[in-house]
């Protein structure tokens, strides 16, 4: 690696849960099932029909409709979120 290029190199935290990277993995999922269900030959011809799907998508303005009821986030990302509800604590009988 060259010396300078090292020097130049940073790096940025990114949470695995930020409600950005869900909207970029709902993104993806659209471009497979729309774009990529299919064999493509070669790279170049992925290239064109990748930036087609996105002219079309973008000529659209899709977007992605991220939103779910607090229940169901609680459920699907538990592990982020702290768990508030009273617990039942069994207590030895005297």
């Amino acid at each position: 690696m060259h010396v300078g290029l090292s020097k130049k190199r940073e790096f940025h935290y990114t949470p695995k849960h930020g409600s950005w990277l869900n909207q970029v993995e709902i993104e993806f999922s659209v471009l497979s099932r729309q774009c990529l269900e299919r064999r493509i030959a070669d790279v170049q011809t992925l290239s064109q029909e990748i930036a087609i799907w996105e002219s079309d998508r973008n000529s659209q303005q899709a977007s992605v409709n991220w939103r779910f009821k607090t229940k169901d986030a609680r459920k699907k990302m538990g592990r982020v979120y702290p768990d508030i509800a009273p617990r039942k604590v069994d207590l030895p009988d005297y």
